[in-house]
């Protein structure tokens, strides 16, 4: 029997032990879910390099007491000194997933954590941003236990990593690959950190912190320069938003693929499905993923260059009834078409108050760029690798442009008072794991760590694999699995508990005050309260 973690103070989850731990501690010295979920972002930063850092993106989705919901888009855009011609003359056909010519668009994190922590300052008196990254400081100085995943990813990435000399010399100092459970440090990780908790998070941007990254950036061979670092902001945003029965759900808006994830939610449900984790319920889901997913691929980039707007496709119920109607109930709709990779970490929090927060943080690919900047101590992302160097096409590159974005944290308000935010890493599964979670939780009635860890699935490619079959975990109902194949669907039968799944949690905060929370199995995190 899996029972829900329930408490009444407050509640975190992330997918590593120590940020959640790192996040409960904020809660417990009276911080906002804000400054938690900065806490744990930062942590993250320092114990699961692989997943995220401060050289990456976040989204942060924002439920406040008084009924508000708020976005921050803390995406960095490409660099203003890159071109399409730029790559061109390298003798590239596509931007390259690793090295300089990958660390084409700035980092946002640092930025978000900035954006989030004004937000909390306004609802009550802040904490130091110390507190807030003490932990982190610690485990980057005096090192942390290196995770199964991240042990696995690196020896498994290893030819595209090594290549760079200040990744190698981080991660195979003495010629070996770090192995679990081993120690590793950062020191310079450390220096960084512990610069921004004396000097504040915009030196990230411009001062000390920002020369160092300058000077690692363009030895590497990339495009941003100064201008990029003193151009960036945060952009506060209205979140995108449906109704289903008896709630309202929301996600994030593009460069975001939030959009996807609200309509596969709408077209099941027009599908009257009466219960879940049969054929119907999995079926249902796959089948309404490929109808937002052919929306999303085909029109979901910067906002400021798409031709349909994201809210208004949502608002349209005539033409998402139409799309459900489109559904075959018994046969599966022709498959692939081109789907996006990405890699990140998810993290929540719901403090006392009520204020709720659904995070997500990224370097896109595992280890992102593969670059190391070896002064600072930290992964650049390459969220970059998905423009097109096409000019005049769906996700082009182009300077100043924002990349389109798989991340996507979702939140949710009961019309009984409860509210949950929600979320997991895995590209292309995003999406598909919020469907399920949400749907056997709030349509179906499943607990909520049972919702969390039950058998997933998968349409398409995620970060470790570039298959576009349904990937199955073996534990799914075998009579289920084999009414797939019987309906057309390519399935492909993975390892319980794959991290192909997703890296997933939830919290849910009930009108009488308690809370539920949830980890998950595939991740090396919990959730915790008090």
């Amino acid at each position: 029997m899996l029972h829900t973690f329930q408490s009444t103070r407050g509640m975190v989850t992330s997918p590593h032990h120590l940020a959640s731990q790192s996040g409960l501690d904020i809660l417990k010295k009276g911080g906002t879910a804000l400054e938690a979920v900065t806490a744990m972002a930062a942590t993250l930063s320092a114990v699961y390099p692989h997943m995220t850092g401060i050289g990456g993106d976040a989204f942060w989705l924002v439920a406040y007491p008084d009924g508000r919901t708020q976005v921050l888009d803390a995406c960095g855009a490409a660099a203003l000194g890159g071109s399409i011609d730029l790559y061109r003359k390298g003798g590239y056909e596509s931007v390259p997933w690793r090295g300089g010519l990958a660390t084409n668009t700035m980092a946002g994190a640092v930025s978000g954590w900035q954006a989030a922590l004004q937000c909390s300052a306004a609802l009550q008196p802040p904490l130091p941003v110390r507190d807030l990254l003490n932990d982190a400081i610690w485990y980057a100085a005096n090192g942390y236990a290196v995770s199964q995943s991240e042990a696995t990813l690196l020896a498994h990435k290893q030819d595209e990593l090594l290549d760079n000399a200040a990744f190698a010399d981080s991660y195979a100092p003495d010629g070996r690959l770090f192995r679990a459970g081993e120690i590793r440090k950062n020191p310079a990780l450390a220096r960084t950190l512990q610069h921004m908790a004396d000097h504040g998070l915009g030196s990230f941007y411009s001062g000390g912190i920002a020369d160092l990254l300058l000077a690692d950036l363009s030895a590497a061979g990339s495009p941003l320069a100064a201008e990029d670092f003193a151009r960036h902001g945060v952009e506060h945003k209205a979140p995108l938003h449906t109704r289903l029965n008896g709630v309202q759900v929301y996600n994030t808006p593009p460069p975001t693929q939030g959009v996807a994830s609200l309509a596969i939610l709408d077209l099941f449900e027009r599908l009257g499905v009466a219960e879940g984790e049969g054929f119907a319920h999995v079926h249902g889901l796959v089948e309404a993923t490929k109808r937002a997913f052919l929306f999303r691929n085909a029109h979901v980039g910067d906002p400021r260059y798409m031709t349909r707007d994201a809210q208004a496709f949502l608002d349209d119920k005539a033409g998402l009834a139409a799309l459900a109607a489109g559904i075959d109930r018994h046969r599966a709709m022709p498959w692939p078409v081109p789907s996006q990779q990405g890699d990140t970490t998810w993290m929540g929090a719901i403090d006392g108050t009520g204020l709720a927060v659904s995070m997500i943080q990224s370097l896109y690919f595992e280890f992102g760029s593969g670059v190391f900047l070896p002064e600072t101590g930290l992964l650049w992302q390459n969220r970059g690798a998905s423009f097109q160097l096409a000019p005049a096409t769906w996700n082009a590159y182009e300077p100043g442009r924002k990349p389109f974005h798989t991340l996507n944290p979702a939140l949710a308000r009961f019309d009984d008072g409860r509210v949950m935010v929600y979320g997991t890493m895995g590209g292309e599964g995003q999406p598909q794991t919020q469907a399920a979670i949400f749907t056997r939780y709030a349509l179906f009635g499943m607990g909520l760590q049972q919702a969390v860890t039950a058998p997933r699935w998968l349409l398409g490619r995620t970060w470790g694999s570039n298959s576009n079959t349904l990937k199955v975990e073996s534990a799914l109902d075998a009579g289920v699995v084999a009414r797939l194949e019987q309906a057309g669907h390519v399935v492909e039968r993975v390892a319980p508990f794959s991290s192909l799944m997703g890296h997933a949690g939830a919290v849910v905060r009930h009108a009488s005050g308690l809370f539920e929370g949830a980890g998950d199995p595939r991740s090396d995190g919990y959730a915790a309260g008090f």
